[in-house]
């Protein structure tokens, strides 16, 4: 690749082509996760479908691997030898009322899709955090905090893709039309193609949810932690919690008496009757002198604010483990090592409960692998590069711990950069007979492995 090549390239896209050291490169391959930079040997900054397909083309004819920049949250190192296209300038988000569908271009994040959704009295079923990537989100499946369990996941909403290829071709697919892309496409993340929009249906969901967060000292994690599990399991398909055990920083937006504190942090949201979900909440309720307790009447608008995800940009180190069981020895395995008193100091270590919707089976096949998942298990540590070997030592600590429990396949959108780094792994996240299935349609759709920058599914 030369300067004149990259020249050629320029004259051919309306967007920016930028190499290091050019102005705006920094900014056009920051990503959410400041430990996971992008470094490509160019980056395009796609402003069309057209902008789009001549990268596609250009990495073809250079040899050039291809990563997608997205909300960033969980973005593959990239470097020499690859070409990153960012789609920000491609974004629009467009509702219609009557179908109950939204379609979006390019990158939008959540907080775009729900607010323009919520005023027709209509829904996605969106993730935890705000500033996620609408289009990264649904192709790792994405369970929704307040719809996951009646709704199912994400990616089960979807109704159209619109994929640009490895051979440059701009694909539209549905369950009628390519089925066996649009199956691919539902799970596997990046690894088809650059998708450029995407259709999906929205929830009819008029007025507040009950949903917010019930704190407690976390040296009473012992205590609340059985009680929460046996609760969970109690509650119908219309309400949905977590808990994590959190070492909260001393932040301004952080209101007091949980700044600075280590908490348990019991989540929970109902989109059924009110008094019924005041009911549900009763037995948390009941643990007694809770640090504080929002949960009450929540406009959709705000769905995100319940898990209180970091919403800035920052450095962290993450793991993650689907769980088969959470058993008293599991629960003991876990805060003995990320507990009172073991010195732990992750930001946060979270269980998420399934089931409900998320157990059945999609309208159209996917390759979600979690389906029958009882719960995920989600930890990250916050800090820079000099903090790297301290949290990695945490986090396997915490995994090695609970592996007994291991349920093998997990949460697409929770396996790190860290994780998944093999075919061997990779097939134990997805199974070995969805593994099988998804690196065919890989080698169907992507022959070159052109979109490698990623958790790769290619056979061992």
């Amino acid at each position: 690749m030369t300067e004149l090549d990259l020249t050629i390239l320029r004259t051919q896209v309306e967007g920016p082509v930028l190499t290091p050291g050019d102005p705006g490169y920094a900014v056009e391959t920051a990503t959410y996760n400041l430990l996971t930079p992008m470094a490509p040997a160019v980056v395009v900054g796609a402003a069309t479908l057209n902008d789009v397909q001549c990268a596609v083309h250009f990495a073809a004819e250079h040899g050039l691997a291809v990563a997608v920049r997205g909300g960033g949250h969980l973005q593959p190192r990239t470097g020499a030898g690859q070409l990153a296209l960012t789609l920000d300038r491609m974004t629009s988000v467009e509702i219609d009322p009557v179908a109950e569908t939204v379609r979006v271009t390019g990158s939008p994040r959540w907080t775009e899709v729900i607010d323009a959704a919520v005023p027709h009295g209509l829904a996605p079923v969106s993730g935890s955090t705000g500033t996620t990537g609408v289009v990264g989100y649904l192709l790792g499946g994405g369970m929704s905090p307040i719809l996951g369990r009646s709704y199912g996941y994400g990616s089960d909403h979807i109704t159209e893709i619109e994929i640009v290829t490895a051979d440059g071709v701009h694909r539209t697919c549905s369950p009628t039309t390519e089925p066996d892309l649009f199956e691919m496409l539902r799970g596997s993340k990046g690894n088809a193609g650059v998708v450029v929009a995407m259709t999906f249906s929205l929830i009819p969901l008029v007025g507040p949810v009950t949903a917010g967060g019930v704190w407690f000292a976390g040296e009473r994690a012992a205590e609340v932690l059985p009680v929460w599990r046996d609760w969970a399991q109690t509650l119908p398909e219309s309400a949905t919690t977590s808990v994590a055990i959190q070492r909260l920083p001393a932040l301004s937006d952080i209101p007091y008496p949980i700044r600075g504190a280590f908490v348990v942090h019991v989540r929970f949201s109902s989109i059924g009757d009110p008094d019924d979900a005041a009911k549900w909440i009763m037995p948390i309720r009941e643990l007694g002198a809770p640090l504080m307790d929002t949960v009450g009447d929540l406009p959709y608008a705000e769905s995100w604010t319940i898990h209180a995800d970091p919403q800035e940009p920052l450095p962290y180190l993450d793991r993650s483990m689907g769980l088969g069981a959470l058993s008293d020895d599991t629960i003991t395995a876990l805060l003995g090592q990320v507990g009172p008193g073991t010195g732990c100091d992750l930001v946060s270590v979270e269980l998420r409960v399934l089931g409900g919707a998320l157990d059945r089976p999609p309208a159209a096949p996917d390759v979600v692998p979690t389906r029958g998942l009882p719960y995920q298990l989600f930890a990250f540590g916050v800090g820079g590069r000099e903090l790297f070997e301290h949290n990695t030592r945490q986090l396997d600590g915490m995994i090695d711990a609970v592996r007994p429990w291991d349920y093998g396949p997990k949460m697409v959108n929770f396996v790190s950069p860290e994780e998944g780094l093999t075919p061997a792994h990779l097939a134990a996240i997805y199974g070995p007979h969805l593994y099988e299935r998804v690196v065919a349609l890989k080698e169907r759709f992507d022959p070159h492995n052109m979109f490698r920058i990623n958790h790769n599914l290619v056979a061992g």
